[in-house]
């Protein structure tokens, strides 16, 4: 899974290989990444050195509290990153919003009905990737139309998951 990471202006390409290595800007890491008793706090081992970094999903970015410093850091699937900048970055305002998968993972909670009316920024989908649990929100308000997938339910990256009308 690749994604670009942006902090402070500058952009990093980060590329997931699999559970214990990642390439940031084409370099390749041995890591391993734990969150430590079910907290925002993270342990991570990165070619044999120790970090610890509190990270929480903000409104419009990731925050990272990494050696004392606060850093907002902007996530964007590296597709979707090209997405939005072939159509301006703009979130449709009306028709049909589709809630798609990021990423393979497990479907933990689906904290909407169909029919339910729903506010921009409500998460919608808890969703369970790389031992990390992941928020899914809808961009604007609307209404559940349709739902896709259960609780427990694996998914595939890109996987329709549900609709807001």
């Amino acid at each position: 899974m690749k994604y670009i990471t942006t902090i402070d202006e500058k952009e990093f390409a980060v590329d997931i290989i699999d559970d214990h290595h990642v390439s940031i800007n084409d370099k390749v890491f041995e890591v391993d990444f734990e969150s430590v008793g079910g907290q925002p706090v993270y342990s991570m081992l990165m070619d044999g050195r120790s970090y610890e970094a509190y990270v929480y999903e903000g409104e419009e970015d990731w925050q990272v509290l990494l050696f004392g410093k606060q850093y907002p850091a902007k996530v964007e699937d590296e597709r979707e990153k090209r997405l939005k900048s072939s159509v301006g970055g703009k979130v449709q305002e009306s028709g049909e919003f589709q809630l798609k998968s990021p990423m393979p993972g497990l479907v933990v909670a689906v904290l909407v009905n169909e029919g339910q009316a729903v506010e921009k920024g409500q998460v919608l989908v808890i969703l369970e990737s790389m031992k990390m649990q992941n928020e899914l929100k809808t961009p604007r308000a609307g209404k559940v139309e349709r739902i896709k997938v259960k609780t427990g339910e694996s998914v595939e990256q890109r996987q329709l998951l549900l609709n807001v009308v």
